[in-house]
């Protein structure tokens, strides 16, 4: 029997009150203790900050679900993932703590927005090709320095049911840093593993709407596929177009085997 709606709201809103506090407690680590601390321990509460939010939000990660490429330590280079939901940022460092590339209206989001700003994003601002330029020489200084960086290609989130168009501009970054792609097939399933849009942050959704659909939905699951890395083409456009088919692929093979 599933549970009486007045009961699924009263657990959904204590959830919110507690992320709440969990948000307000990221945001004191990252203004208190992040100046203080090296990139590896950083990188490291960030993965533990995220997996508690994940956990307060009733959310499993199965990061061994149909992986392909061995463990974390095959995260080495641009990572690529698609896109559904601002929780996809919480997933992946729950995983494996990167560094993200957003779009810059991400950072003017309350409270996510000033996580992001003090936790190594690259912020990309539309239509400005100089700060295209810069944010192209950080992601690819970073690169070279061994760093982890996740970009989601197609600009924008979907409801998870189709990869959109992958964008090849951002694949340069790891063609000028000599590193490989690595591309990440993410999708959310409710509690008997069938593919849900409860996640999904599109269109005029508020992010506390979706925050409390996330909340509400009670066992949902993120599966977060590694597949093998991506090298010897020529061209972000090839790139581009092999990540989207490779990723497209998976998330079809997902979607065929619920539990």
């Amino acid at each position: 029997m599933s549970p009486r709606p007045s009961l699924t709201s009263l657990v959904a809103a204590l959830r919110l009150l507690v992320v709440g506090l969990h948000l307000l407690s990221g945001l004191l680590q990252v203004a208190l203790l992040f100046r203080f601390v090296d990139g590896v321990r950083r990188r490291l509460l960030r993965q533990v900050w995220s997996r508690q939010l994940l956990f307060l939000l009733g959310v499993h990660l199965e990061p061994a679900r149909l992986n392909a490429a061995g463990p974390v330590r095959a995260l080495d280079g641009l990572i690529v993932s698609n896109h559904v939901s601002f929780l996809d940022i919480f997933v992946i460092n729950a995983l494996a703590p990167a560094a993200f590339v957003c779009k810059e209206d991400v950072a003017r989001w309350p409270l996510i927005g000033w996580l992001c700003r003090g936790s190594e994003t690259v912020f990309l601002a539309r239509g400005n090709r100089s700060a295209a330029y810069r944010a192209h020489r950080q992601i690819v200084a970073r690169l070279r320095a061994g760093e982890r960086m996740v970009v989601f290609p197609e600009g924008t989130t979907s409801t998870g049911d189709r990869v959109l168009p992958f964008h090849g501009a951002l694949f340069q970054s790891a063609i000028d840093a000599g590193v490989p792609v690595v591309c990440l097939a993410l999708s959310y399933h409710d509690r008997r593993g069938w593919p849900t849009e409860a996640a999904a942050y599109t269109g005029d959704l508020s992010l506390l709407r979706c925050l409390w659909q996330i909340a509400a939905a009670g066992g949902l699951r993120a599966y977060l596929q590694v597949l093998p890395p991506l090298t010897g083409l020529a061209g972000r456009r090839h790139l581009a177009q092999h990540a989207q088919l490779r990723i497209s692929q998976a998330l079809t093979r997902q979607r065929l085997l619920p539990e």
